[in-house]
Formats: C-alpha cells, sequence, structure tokens
C-alpha cells in the first residue's frame, strides 16, 4: 500500500513579486546557451566517455553552436584533467568559444582547476556549493552562516587565483539545490558571492540557479527566479542562468518559464541526457523557439546526423517520441492525420501560405533532416486511403484517382492488419502492382488496329480469352470505348466503362504514361484497373483489361 503521509512540500515560495512573467505568451530570444554534456550527461553515463569520444563529442557542439561548453570536473581525475588539457593543448577551442570547469569551494580543487586552464583563452570557473535545508542539515551540518562561509571562501580563492593566470577567466556561482533552498537565503549567499568577484561590465558574473532536484511546479520556480532577478546585487552584470533537471518531467517548461521570468542562459544537454531523469533538453528548448519563428542560433538540421553520434559515444538511446529527435515524431499512421497532412502539404505546394501550417506538424521535418516521404507517412491497420495515396504519389508518381485510393487503401490496410506489421513503401507499391497494374490474364489483347468510320472509331481488337483467340471488329465514340464495346459483344461480360483518367509517369521514366480505368457490373460493382505504356492509348487499354480480369476473378 501507497503511503502518501510520508511525503510533504519540499520547496519554498518566492516572497512577492510582480509576476510580470506571466504577461508574455513567447520567449523574444535566444538564451545563451551552455552545454553540459561534457560534464553532467558524461557523469550520468553507465560508461562514461573516453577521451576520443569526449574529442568527438565536443566538435560536434561546437559545430552546433555553442559558446560556451562545460567540459568537466577537471581536479576531480586524471582523465577530466587530460581532457582539458587536451583540448588546450592541441588548440581545439575556438576563440569565440569558452571552456566550463566545475570547482568545489577547497583550495587544493581550486588551485588544481587553475592549473588545468593553464594557457586557455577563454573559460569560464563555475563555483558550487550546496545550500538547501535538507542538504545543510543532513549532509554538512551547518548553520546558514558556515555555509554563506563555504561560498565567500571558495570566491576569495577563485579571484586570487585568477590574479596567478593568464586568460580571459569568467567566474560562475551556483547555489546546489536551490529549489530546496530558502528564496531570501538563496539571494543572500549569492549577494555574498557578488560583493567578493565585483561584477562590472566587462567582467559580468554568472549566477545559476539549479533545479538539482525538481521539487515544485514549474510556476514556483519561475517565481523564484524573478525573485532573484530583481533583487540580486549588481543585476546589470550578472547573468543569471539556469540549470533544470526533470524528476518531475517539467525541465523544458521549467526553463521556459524561468526565461519568462528574467533569466539569461540555459544548462542543459542534447536529448536531455542527465542524473536520474535528466537534464533539460536543449534540443526541445531550440527547436520550441524555433517553431514560433524566434532564431535558438543554433544548428539542428541534421538531427539524425547528431543522433547518431551521440547514440555511439554516449551508448544511451534516443526515445522514438522524444520530440523533434525521435524516429517516430514525425509519423503519423491514423488514417485521418494522414488524410490532412496529405492535403495541408498540397495546400502549401499551391502557394496558399508563407508560414509553416500543416496539421499534426509543428515544424517542417526537412529543417532537421527529416524527409516527408520516409518520415512523415507511415502504413499500417490504422492508416487511410490519403496516407497510402500520398505514399504511391511521392514515392512511386501514381496520382491515384480519388474513388480508386479508397479501393488500394482498403487492400492495404487489410494486408497491413493481416500481417500485424507495418508496411515499407515498397511493400505498398507491390500491393498495387499485383493487384491493378497491367493485369493479363484470363484476357490478353496482342493487338489492336483502328480506323475512322460513320459510327466512329471501328477496332479491331486480338485477345485471347481463357486461353482461345480471337480477332474481334466493333465500334465506338473513341478508340477506349471501341475496345471495350469488342470485349463485351466476345466476352458477353456486361459492364460499363464509369472513369478515365490518365497522367505522365513522373518517377521512373518520365516518358511513359499511366492511365487508371473504373468499371461498372450489372449490380453496380466497381473495378480498377491500370495500364502503364509509351503510348497513352496502349496504356489506356491496358488499364481496361486490368479493370476487366479484376471483375472475372
Amino acid at each position: 500500500m501507497m503511503n502518501v503521509n510520508k511525503y510533504t512540500r519540499q520547496f519554498f515560495e518566492a516572497p512577492k513579486t510582480s509576476m510580470k512573467w506571466t504577461e508574455k505568451s513567447y520567449i523574444e530570444k535566444a538564451p545563451v546557451w551552455c552545454s553540459v554534456d561534457l560534464r553532467d550527461g558524461n557523469q550520468a553515463l553507465i560508461t562514461p566517455m573516453n577521451l576520443e569520444e569526449k574529442l568527438e563529442f565536443f566538435k560536434l557542439l561546437v559545430d552546433i553552436g555553442f559558446k560556451e561548453i562545460e567540459i568537466g570536473f577537471p581536479a576531480a581525475s586524471e582523465t577530466e584533467y587530460e581532457f582539458c588539457r587536451t583540448l588546450i593543448e592541441q588548440d581545439m577551442i575556438p576563440d569565440d568559444v569558452a571552456i566550463q570547469v566545475l570547482t568545489q569551494s577547497r583550495e587544493h580543487i581550486i588551485e588544481k582547476t587553475f592549473e588545468a586552464l593553464r594557457g586557455c583563452k577563454n573559460a569560464i570557473v563555475h563555483l558550487y556549493n550546496s545550500t538547501s535545508v535538507a542538504q545543510r542539515e543532513q549532509v554538512f551540518r551547518k548553520s546558514k552562516e558556515e555555509i554563506i562561509d563555504i561560498a565567500v571562501t571558495g570566491a576569495k580563492l577563485c579571484k586570487e587565483y585568477r590574479e596567478k593566470y593568464e586568460g580571459n577567466f569568467r567566474f560562475e556561482y551556483s547555489p546546489e539545490s536551490f529549489t530546496g533552498t530558502e528564496p531570501e537565503f538563496a539571494l543572500e549567499i549569492c549577494n555574498a558571492v557578488l560583493d567578493i568577484w565585483q561584477p562590472s561590465p566587462d567582467d559580468k558574473v554568472i549566477i545559476n540557479l539549479p533545479v538539482t532536484v525538481q521539487v515544485s511546479m514549474p510556476h514556483v520556480y519561475a517565481n523564484q527566479v524573478e525573485y532573484m532577478c530583481e533583487n540580486i546585487k549588481y543585476r546589470e552584470n550578472v547573468i543569471i542562468s539556469t540549470h533544470p533537471h526533470n524528476d518531475r518531467g517539467c525541465a523544458v517548461a521549467d526553463a521556459e518559464m524561468a526565461l519568462l521570468a528574467g533569466a539569461d542562459r540555459i544548462e542543459g544537454t542534447l536529448f536531455g541526457n542527465g542524473e536520474r531523469t535528466g537534464n533539460v533538453d536543449i534540443i526541445t528548448l531550440a527547436m520550441n523557439m524555433y517553431s514560433q519563428g524566434i532564431d535558438p542560433m543554433l544548428d539542428f538540421s541534421d538531427i539524425p546526423s547528431i543522433t547518431e553520434l551521440y547514440t555511439r559515444v554516449t551508448r544511451m538511446n534516443v526515445y522514438e517520441r522524444s520530440p523533434y529527435s525521435g524516429k517516430l515524431v514525425f509519423a503519423a499512421f491514423s488514417g485521418s492525420h494522414q488524410d490532412a497532412i496529405a492535403k495541408g502539404m498540397k495546400w502549401r505546394e499551391e502557394g496558399h501560405t508563407e508560414h509553416w501550417t500543416i496539421p499534426y506538424l509543428p515544424i517542417d521535418p526537412k529543417d532537421v533532416g527529416r524527409e516527408y516521404s520516409a518520415d512523415v507517412i507511415r502504413i499500417n491497420s490504422q492508416s487511410g486511403k490519403g496516407g497510402i495515396g500520398y505514399i504511391l504519389e511521392t514515392h512511386f508518381g501514381y496520382d491515384l484517382p480519388k474513388k480508386m485510393r479508397e479501393v488500394v487503401g482498403y487492400m492495404v490496410k487489410n494486408i497491413s492488419d493481416h500481417k500485424h506489421k507495418e508496411l515499407m513503401p515498397d511493400e505498398v507499391y507491390s500491393i498495387f502492382k499485383e493487384s491493378f497494374i497491367d493485369i493479363a490474364a484470363p484476357l490478353n489483347v496482342t493487338e489492336t488496329h483502328y480506323k475512322q468510320c460513320n459510327e466512329g472509331i471501328e477496332a479491331t481488337v486480338s485477345l485471347n480469352f481463357n486461353g482461345k483467340k480471337a480477332a474481334v471488329t466493333d465500334t465506338g465514340n473513341g478508340r477506349l470505348d471501341a475496345v471495350s464495346n469488342a470485349i463485351r459483344s466476345y466476352t458477353e461480360l456486361d459492364f460499363s466503362i464509369n472513369t478515365y483518367t490518365e497522367h505522365a509517369l513522373e518517377v521512373g521514366s518520365a516518358s511513359k504514361a499511366v492511365s487508371y480505368v473504373e468499371i461498372i457490373d450489372r449490380n453496380g460493382k466497381s473495378f480498377w484497373g491500370t495500364g502503364i505504356d509509351n503510348d497513352i492509348i496502349i496504356s489506356s487499354i491496358n488499364a481496361l483489361i486490368s479493370a476487366v480480369n479484376n471483375m472475372l476473378k
């Protein structure tokens, strides 16, 4: 039996703020992004990345456009130290990129951290200590004053060691477990650190407000962030940063609301990898902005390649339904969804809209390296005629008449249902081809000759029906009608042509024509056939024969 009484709220609501962030409906510009994949993300892996994998991942982050990249805790292990030194000594850090390193408030750790940064052009030294009630009482067993002293001592040491080393070193401070800390105390300790560092326009300081453990709803965190923004010292020279984890599944909401509340910067990881349920997913955050016309200043135009590298070096998987990056996020199996998407695509092709407004697709899949034909319309027993018709048209060039799409759609769905599997485009085409295209038994026409007559067109048709050959002559108001009359007079079949359409077959050989014929029997039942040939007349006859053979079956 679950015992709800053992739990209570562990957060502290911020003192009254203006709550101006609630009046905003969207984020107006991209924040400063800092990837923590190589530190926070790496320490959460079952098998941490080796040096070569870290270097490859670092290059990827640079290519994506990150200007701040936390690379590790160089004082924590030789591997972390070696990675930092390799980046510096091999000149792998672009001039416009700053690496970020984490350090605790202990002199020997701070000293080794600055040693690791020797010769680095641009770096951020990230000092932290935990401030929450739970950590103060249970882990450190220290008073507020003692916790402040830890932070202030570390801030002073960082300032002293910066004077000893060349390079552009900026500072960041995190009151770790901020969300479990009284807002007034978080403000007090951050201001105490800022008083030591004395931020200026040329030497701004980052104050990071981490959601180390998610313990409240996102609006509570937003109010906490706004309280800090409105009351912190040196605000014009302080960059307010957020670092949301995802324990309650609200990391993206925490980050977005924090930006509305005045935050300037986001720390997160690709695909949301991190401790426990993970960090905030920067891909989701960036693409959310992109989908509303805001340039995120990060390049996610080839998510499949990013996913491949990520899964290879981290041994982690990307969930199929992860926003924007999952394999199935643009896939539509439902018939009504497929039909709406296909019609939306057609609407856009016709030039009706400047902006992307396709139903069920918040962004253009091509913008992140995905393809409509391979990713959007997926065929199974839930699919509809619109989606199946879309596959045949986009992959193979067959623009089926509307009524024929319904017939083919039901056939394909039934086969998928029977096999209990998704059908690939080639399988859909194979079903269509075997069932409708150039069906030549039990009736086959081997030759036709035409001439003008008083009744219209006279056709002499050489045919083979159930193994018997014959030459039949009849007339009609056109060639297709004359051939149809000849077939009916010889076979004694009772049918009439109800639909005939044709178009150029644009996939494969552009010189070929495809024709579609629907015939109706005496009971009003419909049968379809498709014909293909370089000659439009022959393709129409082949379509008619295919329809007749489907009726005979």
